[in-house]
Parts: structure tokens; sequence; C-alpha cells
């Protein structure tokens, strides 16, 4: 990590596996557009628990503002995440062959009273929505995400036609 970056605040793109990286990819399109700086990494609440705690207890030292948790399956990463840190999580739930995504889902929205993540859709849609929440949430704070996020949804909104084509 360079130390340009440490000096701002930015996202975290987690995944429990590196066959997440095929949905996550869409988080980080968007937040490149939007000139968000973040960074990715393998944090598996299964396989690698104690880099996922490191990760977590280091997170607000690290200048991150805001993670985003893609998981599939028991999906335990988002919620362990939040468990362990106080800043805002985004869970993006991945498809998965047996229960395309359902398990995902359920597991990361029915969190206990306390430990709150933001749940989004399952697939793309919602890796694409868990930037846009994200930088909505860094807007906040940061007048100048502000101003391209503002953009940004007003280009999509002149996007939309009034009348279809014939």
């Amino acid at each position: 990590m360079s130390r340009s970056l440490k000096k701002k605040s930015f996202v975290a793109i987690i995944m429990g596996s590196k066959s997440d990286w095929k949905i996550l990819k869409q988080t980080a399109i968007i937040l490149k557009k939007l000139n968000i700086p973040f960074f990715t990494q393998i944090v598996s609440a299964h396989r690698t628990p104690f880099r996922m705690i490191e990760f977590a207890k280091k997170a607000k030292s690290k200048n991150i503002s805001v993670i985003i948790a893609g998981a599939g399956g028991s999906a335990h990463l988002p919620g362990m995440t939040a468990a362990i840190t106080d800043l805002p999580v985004i869970g993006v739930p991945i498809e998965t062959k047996s229960l395309k995504g359902l398990d995902s889902l359920l597991s990361i929205v029915q969190m206990p009273y306390g430990i709150p993540v933001g749940t989004v859709a399952i697939g793309e849609t919602g890796a694409k929505n868990a930037a846009l929440y994200a930088a909505s949430i860094m807007s906040l704070k940061d007048k100048d995400i502000a101003k391209r996020l503002s953009l940004w949804r007003s280009k999509q909104t002149q996007s939309v036609k009034l009348k279809p084509k014939n």
C-alpha cells in the first residue's frame, strides 16, 4: 500500500475467494469511474480467519472508510467483519450453483441486532450498487466524491428515454 493511499480515505473490497472477483470486479469498475480509491484482498472467514480478524481490526487505522465484502454460500465474511469493526460494511451476496445465491443473501441479510451489514442484491447488480452505496457514504465527508456521484446519477437519469423506439 503506497503512502499516498494511506493519507486518503478509501474503500476496501474483500472477498471470500478468488472466484468472487468475477462479480466484485463490477464494484471496482464503478469505483474507478467515480475516482474513489480502493484496494482488493482475499479474506476468507473460513479458510483464513486470522487474516480476516487482522484485516477488520486494522481497517480503521488504514484509513478505510467503507468495507465491501462479497461472499457466497454460507457467506460469513460480511457479518464476521462487521462484528470486529465499527466501519460500515456492505455485503454482496455471490451467486452459488446449488442455491443461486439465496443462501448467501439470507446469511448476509439476517444479522443479529447490533451488527448491521448493508446488504445489496445477489450478483453483478449488487456489486455495482455496493460501489454506489459506498460512494454515497463517503460523500458525506468528501465534497468531491459528492459532486462526482451527483454527476454520475444525473447522467444515468438523462440516459433514460422518454419513449421507447419503434
